[in-house]
């Protein structure tokens, strides 16, 4: 963990070191060059040896927790570390404030600055200070610090203990409840004709029961094989001692010396021995792709009915074996978990019940093991030597918690689901820990939190990648994984929603305040945030908790889940907090944000979505480091004129939603941007602007744009949109308002990345087979929104070549009686929502047309006097909505065989 802390320490020296302001600050200070000079070399010095460190500590496993010398020295090189993260913000606040006092300062005063100097000697001896300290610790580890890396290594450690869990989780499979399906599954496809050697996949996260399960099936099915082997991989495993273990099970010669074999020699006698043979081999707990490339190479394919199974935690491995070969576990359901857990909690009690005056506390512990069927073993198994009082299993309730997170033993809940959190690369491991601070079952939003983790700094560059390209990517990587739960994906498959197991979110959330990572505060707490907090999430505090927040000045992050915070916090968070790098405090009632917030020079994002604020201070052109400016909902009708000078702003957010039905053709507003828009050239989101004739010119300058909203669009206007949207190459999302029901939006423009089109105002006759459909040919187009297009001719012919759109909305788009689906048209739309079509007399959906469809809404089509013709055809429908009708339409619904209890329904008022 202390690992963490160190890599983040040593980019933010980096960036120190590599900041163009260090050498317009020694042109200011000529006379001080030398000492400028020294003070950055010293960081080098520093960075080096913290690099040092960190390849250390990323060496270090579970072995040296709880090792109290090797705790002890972990937590004062995380202060020593912390110290530098202190150092290094200062520096950059230093020279962020005199580049902005300018060389002309200096010239007219005469170098009379003496606050600014004194802080630069300051920082150059506290780094000195550091370096002492850095040679100090090393000093101290190689006295005192016993660290098992010795002659056993940290690989063949860690090899050791997984194959420990997965021994302990093989021995569990007679435990199996609820995995019917699941077996009866892999158990037909054993005993198959299909001759060839075939794989399947088991894929979970830990605890969810795949070893046990493989286990079960493999003990009663292996004798129909002619040999078989189980072995136990993990993710620092020796391709040599598993070819090894394979062929001594495989052949149960205890006798055969294969220990002198090399690779190549092991490889060769397997498949030799293999090349007759109908066997099954089970790979327990594969961790990478590569291991089971490795393996694979070695397992001749002979026709004879071979089989073959991998267990494994992450979906990048299962991915490898055909999508109908992966068998996804899931958490058990409540009954199920319930009668595992009686079944291990009771087991001489007649049919495995529980006493009644267990039950409530029982049923308590079986909802905090979360439906993982080993931990639910686990804590029966506990239970099942304790006495059976309420006092004691009371107190072994409040417990669990401080049992997960406190015991590593093997076999242990906490080992096995830790082990997980050990594998992650550092890059990831800071994410995971930040997930963490939020409350149990939060449901995170991905851009949102992709945002949040880019201006934290924990996104490496990758390549030509942006960086939220790349955060995405570790968002990814952490749900296949199996330390993220994924919710929801979007209609083109894109995560969308996600959260985190609250078990695993114990185990991180201790790890974070052991490490001083961050803490999740809220009314349960007895006390303050411990001073040396770097992230603080407040979740909800009591009403009439307004004690101040200790140690602000080391908070680099402070987001708000409580909109009863006092805004008195705000003022002091910004003076006190002066090294501030996150400030979310969306949905708060404040009206006012001090002038103070200009001081934050270090500030990345801040939120004030759905807040009472009226107006930025001027002083907010100071935070040339800002990346995310989130103002929507709030009262802000216009931006200072210095928030051009923000060149490093990535996404704007300035809309208010004036009607949250959006029925009207101007349900928002967007804002107008001071003279110097095309200045903000790293813009990658822009939510919303308010198009004049100004602006619009000037919109060919954010060619990184990848998301753009625009209100009261003039038709005179889109020539010149048309010829800025040709300069932006990553836009995948337009959206465009008319200022009025008359301004006709004509786009001639080539788009080839468009993903999401949403135009609101009159188009002209054909404008959809005109270039802007025409340029979406190349299929990238899967959300479109017509809204008030007033078009007299059926749109579908001309949309249906959108043969990759997967959801379509119409509002007011159509004038016309009648439309017809054909068979074939749009085979991979998911959502379909028709609102506001006054003249729609007639919906025909012909057999093999909208194949795919799974929510379809007809909203306030109030000439209808049929129920659509063919809604019997949509086999995979999950939503069917007819909303705002007449009692005479429900007539007919209710007299509708063909959809007879699969609608909803609202009455027209």
């Amino acid at each position: 963990m202390a690992e963490i802390v160190i890599l983040l320490a040593t980019k933010k020296i980096g960036i120190a070191l590599a900041n163009a302001a260090a050498l317009q600050v020694s042109a200011l200070f000529v006379k001080y060059g030398t000492q400028l000079l020294e003070l950055q070399r010293s960081m080098d010095r520093v960075v080096r040896e913290l690099r040092l460190i960190h390849e250390f500590l990323c060496q270090m496993d579970i072995r040296n927790c709880n090792i109290q010398p090797y705790e002890g020295w972990l937590a004062e090189v995380r202060k020593v570390a912390h110290l530098m993260e202190d150092m290094v913000d200062e520096y950059l606040y230093l020279l962020g404030r005199e580049h902005d006092v300018g060389c002309c300062f200096y010239l007219n005063k005469g170098l009379k600055k003496p606050r600014s100097l004194l802080s630069l000697n300051r920082i150059a001896f506290n780094v000195k200070e550091i370096e002492k300290d850095l040679t100090h610790l090393s000093e101290i580890k190689n006295r005192w610090v016993p660290v098992n890396d010795g002659d056993t290594s940290s690989s063949n450690y860690i090899v050791k203990m997984s194959q420990n869990l997965a021994n302990i989780s093989r021995s569990l499979d007679e435990d199996l409840v609820g995995v019917d399906k699941n077996r009866e599954i892999l158990e037909q496809w054993l005993a198959g004709d299909d001759l060839q050697c075939s794989v399947k996949a088991l894929v979970g996260m830990g605890g969810l029961g795949k070893t046990a399960l493989a286990a079960n099936v493999y003990k009663n099915e292996r004798k129909n094989f002619r040999c078989h082997a189980w072995v136990s991989i993990s993710q620092t495993y020796s391709k040599e001692d598993v070819l090894q273990k394979i062929s001594k099970e495989l052949s149960r010669d205890k006798a055969s010396n294969t220990a002198d074999m090399d690779i190549t020699c092991l490889e060769e006698k397997l498949k030799e021995f293999l090349e007759q043979q109908k066997y099954l081999i089970i790979l327990d707990d594969v961790w990478t792709p590569e291991a089971f490339i490795d393996l694979s190479r070695a397992l001749i394919h002979n026709g004879k009915g071979s089989r073959l199974i991998i267990t494994t935690r992450e979906c990048h491995v299962a991915k490898l074996v055909p999508q109908e070969h992966i068998l996804t576990l899931e958490p058990l359901p409540e009954d199920k978990a319930w009668d595992l857990f009686c079944k291990k909690a009771f087991p001489r009690d007649t049919n495995h019940e529980c006493p009644v005056e267990l039950k409530h506390l029982s049923e308590e512990i079986v909802s905090w093991c979360k439906g993982l069927p080993l931990v639910i073993v686990l804590v029966g198994s506990l239970l099942r030597v304790r006495e059976k009082t309420v006092e004691e299993w009371r107190r072994i309730n409040d417990q669990l918690s401080w049992e997960l997170v406190n015991t590593l033993s093997p076999g242990h809940i906490g080992n096995v689901l830790h082990l997980s959190f050990i594998y992650l690369p550092t890059h990831l491991k800071s994410c995971f820990l930040y997930c963490s601070l939020f409350p149990e079952d939060y449901l995170f939003k991905r851009k949102k939190l992709v945002r949040l983790l880019t201006a934290e700094g924990f996104i490496e560059v990758r390549g030509e990648s942006t960086l939220e390209e790349v955060a995405e990517g570790y968002l990814t990587e952490l749900i296949d994984r199996g330390m993220l739960q994924l919710v929801e994906r979007n209609t083109f498959n894109r995560i969308k929603r996600f959260r985190m197991h609250d078990i695993l979110r114990e185990l991180a959330v201790d790890l974070c305040k052991k490490n001083c990572f961050g803490v999740a505060y809220e009314y349960k707490c007895e006390r303050s945030p411990e001073t040396d907090v770097r992230r603080l999430v407040l979740h909800k505090l009591k009403k009439d908790n307004h004690q101040p927040i200790s140690g602000m000045h080391q908070l680099r992050t402070v987001i708000t889940l409580d909109k009863s915070i006092p805004s008195s916090t705000i003022p002091v968070l910004c003076m006190e907090s002066r090294y501030m790098t996150v400030l979310e405090l969306s949905g708060l009632a404040i009206e006012k944000i001090p002038d103070a917030i200009g001081d934050l020079f270090n500030l990345r994002h801040l939120g004030l979505r759905n807040s009472k604020v009226k107006k930025l201070p001027k002083s907010v052109e100071k935070l040339s480091n800002l990346l995310t400016l989130d103002l929507f909902g709030s009262d802000i009708h216009e931006l200072p004129s210095g928030i051009v000078k923000l060149k490093k702003l990535r996404h704007l957010f300035v809309e208010k939603v004036i009607d949250s039905n959006a029925r009207g053709l101007k349900w928002g507003s967007g804002i107008c941007i001071p003279n110097g828009l095309g200045n903000l050239t790293s813009l990658q989101t822009l939510q919303a602007l308010e198009a004049q004739d100004g602006s619009v010119r000037h919109l060919g300058k954010l060619t990184q744009l990848r998301s753009l909203r625009l209100w009261n669009v003039k038709g005179t206007y889109c020539g010149g949109i048309s010829e800025s949207l040709v300069q932006m190459p990553y836009l995948c999302n337009l959206n465009l308002t008319a200022s009025d029901e008359d301004e006709v939006l004509l786009l001639n423009v080539c788009l080839p990345n468009l993903q999401t089109l949403c135009l609101r105002g009159r188009l002209a006759e054909g404008a959809l087979d005109k270039s802007l459909f025409q340029s979406v040919e190349s299929q990238n187009l899967y959300v479109l929104y017509l809204q008030w297009s007033q078009l007299r001719e059926d749109p579908l012919p001309s949309l249906s070549r959108l043969s990759n759109l997967t959801h379509l909305h119409f509002t007011r788009a159509y004038n016309g009686v009648q439309m017809t689906f054909l068979t074939g048209w749009f085979p991979k739309l998911k959502i379909l929502v028709l609102r506001d079509l006054l003249n729609l007399n007639r919906i025909e959906i012909q057999q093999g047309a909208l194949v795919n469809l799974e929510r379809l809404a007809l909203v306030n089509l109030r000439s209808m006097t049929k129920v659509p013709s063919g809604i019997e055809f949509l086999k995979p429908l999950l939503y069917l909505g007819f909303k705002e009708i007449s009692r005479d339409f429900l007539m007919l619904l209710l007299q509708c065989s063909a959809i007879r209890g699969k609608w909803r329904y609202t009455l027209r008022d």
